[in-house]
């Protein structure tokens, strides 16, 4: 079984901007119910499927495939919710873990998260300066629950 254990971050200032080329992803959703998620996305001339189950603390079981790129972006114009989650993602290596920033276009414009893969829920890890509040446990910032409630459309 594979778990995924990730902690989520909003980033702060652009300092980030300068330590890694952002690569843009294409993804929706086919199901977007918290009991399992089916995502579909582009990553360049790439395409996966993705299942992944509930969010327990910041663990979760999640299984990723490859698929043949022109069925996923028929799947992405005919199949998924929608608006399409539209981004650039940005890998930052730091202290022995990877950040991957995303930063969201479209319907999400303005909204830059940061998130770090871990090995256990309890690993201790050393933050770079850009990043500030922890949203690990709101859903509003799941990908998943940005095609319904985008950032957009949030109340300051």
């Amino acid at each position: 079984m594979a778990k995924e254990i990730e902690r989520k971050f909003l980033v702060t200032g652009d300092a980030w901007r300068t330590l890694a080329k952002g690569t843009h992803y294409r993804q929706g959703y086919l199901n977007s119910i918290k009991e399992r998620t089916v995502r579909i996305r582009t990553i360049d001339d790439k395409a996966y499927l993705t299942v992944k189950g509930p969010t327990v603390g910041v663990t979760r079981m999640e299984f990723e495939y490859e698929i043949p790129y022109n069925d996923c972006v028929e799947m992405l114009k005919n199949l998924a919710e929608q608006p399409i989650i539209e981004k650039a993602r940005y890998k930052v290596p730091y202290n022995g873990l990877v950040w991957e920033i995303d930063e969201f276009f479209g319907v999400n414009e303005g909204l830059i998260v940061a998130e770090v893969e871990l090995q256990s829920e309890d690993q201790v890890f050393e933050k770079p300066q850009w990043i500030g509040q922890e949203v690990s446990g709101d859903p509003r910032y799941f990908n998943s629950n940005l095609v319904n409630n985008p950032y957009t459309t949030w109340k300051k």
